[in-house]
C-alpha cells in the first residue's frame, strides 16, 4: 500500500547555523538510505521554502485569483515529503516515527494514497 509521508516543521525566526544544517542534512541523507535499502520508497522531495510558494484559487465566478505565498497563515510548513510503498498503516507509521522530520518539534502526516483504475 502507498502512503505519503508529509513533513512538517516550524517556519525558523532566525537562520539555522552551517552545522545545524549540516546535522540536519546528514540524518536526512541517513534516512533516505534506510528507506531506499528497504526497497519502500517510491519518490521523496524537499520544497522550497514559503518565500517561493504561489497560490492559485478559483472563484465562483470562474475568476482566478493568484497570490504569493502559502494560502494559510500558520506556525508550520510542509518541508517535504516521501512517498512510500509499505504493507500496511503500521509500517508506514514506523517509517514516519524514523524520518528526522518527526524530531524535535516537528511532525510526520501519514496519509494513504487514493488509487483510482481508469474506466
Amino acid at each position: 500500500m502507498k502512503y505519503m509521508l508529509l513533513i512538517y516543521g516550524a517556519q525558523p525566526t532566525e537562520p539555522p547555523t552551517e552545522q545545524a544544517i549540516q546535522q540536519e542534512m546528514d540524518e536526512y541523507w541517513a534516512y533516505e538510505k534506510a528507506v531506499a535499502d528497504a526497497g519502500v520508497r517510491l519518490s521523496s522531495d524537499a520544497l522550497q521554502g514559503v518565500e517561493t510558494a504561489t497560490t492559485v484559487q478559483m472563484r465562483d465566478n470562474g475568476e482566478r485569483v493568484v497570490t504569493d505565498g502559502p494560502f494559510a497563515e500558520t506556525r508550520e510548513i510542509l518541508g517535504g515529503y516521501y512517498l512510500i510503498d509499505v504493507p500496511d498503516l503500521d509500517a508506514a507509521l514506523d517509517w514516519a516515527a524514523r524520518c528526522p522530520g518527526s524530531h524535535r518539534g516537528g511532525k510526520v502526516e501519514v496519509r494513504p494514497i487514493m488509487e483510482f483504475e481508469a474506466p
